[in-house]
Order: structure tokens, then C-alpha cells, then sequence
């Protein structure tokens, strides 16, 4: 299979997911701005030659990518980051509360043992905490902490040709005991999500979702009254 990109925005672009690099991987997103490039999440790691493919097909050369922004330490998320950044020399960024899981390569809280897998042990170069802001040439990407599925769930809101792109991969869950999931703080994640009101939501596994009413009507599947 050739390389395979899908265009959101004239500067972002799904570059890994199912039907693009590998089945296990949630959904890669490429964001461009000027000569500098941001990823968020790496998948798996199983197929990490093609999505570096993928990359270059959207125009991108791996040295241009300054950051691998990851939006949990779950191995369908993180477990590319050490290829990833070995081949581009970007810096790592996730949350504070899951440093530790991806530097050690912890495979339970990581959910690679749920995949048979083990975790890759990746350093971390930033450690985000919510309201920080990621400038990428002459753009902000603005973290949200959005605990619940995991401790230190982020989303990246991001402006792109005139629309508000927000990043958030599992509004969808799920919850369980090993990823150390809080039924509270996801509820109470949801309706912020929910409140920030964007054009655009990119999520990990059920695809991307254009518009108020259609981005509301997704999160309000998992809210509970």
C-alpha cells in the first residue's frame, strides 16, 4: 500500500489510523504551520515506516516535525513515540501525570498487554499541563487537561484556516480499573469539551466531526444526565 494521507484543513492532515498505517493505531494528525510541523499521537508503533510515509506524502520531511504531542500514554496512541522521535529528533510532550508510564514503559496503565505488546520506554521532553501553549512557528496550540479515561488526558485546540480544531481522542472512553479511569472526571471532561464549542473535533476511533450540532451530538452519546 502506498502512502495514504486525509486532508482536514489546508494545514492539517490524518496521516495514521485504520486504513492508513495499521489497524491497532487510533488516528494520527499532522499540523503544519509555516516550515515547522506538530504530530499528535503516534500510534501503535507497529507501522511506524509507513506513517513516516504518510508524512512525507503530506509534504513533510521528518526534521520539520519539532513536536510529537501525544494525548495519553495508551499504546495505540504512544507507542510509536520512540521511533518517531529517533527518525525526526522532536520533542515528546504529554502530560505530567503520565510521564512516568511512558518513560518506563509500563505495560499495564499503557494497555500494551491488552494488545499482547510491550510499551517502548520513551523519554519525555515536555511535561504539559492544562492551559499550557505549544507555539509552533507562528501558531498556539492550547493544551486541555480532559481527565477521566486516563489521569492525564489532554485535548490540543488549534486555529487552522479560520476554524477551531480540537484534538480530543477518546471522548469515547472507555473507563477501566488498570488505565486508572475516573468516571467523575470523564463525565466533567465531556461537558468541557462540550462548552469549548469548536468547528472542527478530531477524534481516535470514531473519526472527524464537522460543525456544532454534529460534534455535540457525538459527545452527548457518552454524557449521562
Amino acid at each position: 500500500m502506498g502512502p495514504r494521507t486525509r486532508f482536514i484543513t489546508s494545514e492539517i492532515t490524518q496521516v495514521g489510523g485504520p486504513g492508513l498505517s495499521d489497524a491497532n493505531d487510533a488516528a494520527v494528525y499532522l499540523v503544519q504551520a509555516a516550515n515547522q510541523a506538530a504530530l499528535i499521537d503516534s500510534g501503535c508503533g507497529r507501522a511506524s515506516t509507513r506513517l513516516l510515509a504518510n508524512i512525507a506524502a503530506a509534504g513533510v520531511a521528518p526534521q520539520q516535525i519539532r513536536f510529537l504531542l501525544l494525548t495519553h500514554c495508551h499504546y495505540d496512541h504512544s507507542g510509536g513515540a520512540v521511533e518517531i522521535r529517533r527518525h525526526s529528533g522532536c520533542q515528546v510532550a504529554i502530560h505530567a501525570l503520565e510521564a512516568g508510564y511512558l518513560e518506563s514503559g509500563d505495560p499495564s496503565v499503557s494497555a500494551a498487554s491488552w494488545y499482547g505488546d510491550e510499551l517502548d520506554a520513551c523519554p519525555v521532553d515536555v511535561r504539559l499541563a492544562d492551559g499550557d501553549r505549544i507555539r509552533l512557528a507562528d501558531r498556539s496550540i492550547e493544551v486541555i487537561h480532559i481527565p477521566g479515561h486516563s489521569p492525564g488526558s489532554i485535548a490540543y485546540l488549534v486555529e487552522s484556516d479560520g476554524k477551531r480544531v480540537l484534538f480530543a481522542q477518546d471522548v469515547h472512553g472507555p473507563l477501566h480499573p488498570m488505565l486508572l479511569s475516573n468516571a467523575t472526571e470523564y463525565q466533567a471532561s465531556l461537558r468541557r469539551l462540550r462548552a469549548l464549542a469548536v468547528d472542527v473535533l478530531c477524534e481516535g476511533h470514531y473519526g472527524i466531526f464537522v460543525g456544532k450540532s454534529e460534534i455535540d451530538a457525538f459527545i452527548d452519546r457518552f454524557i449521562e444526565d
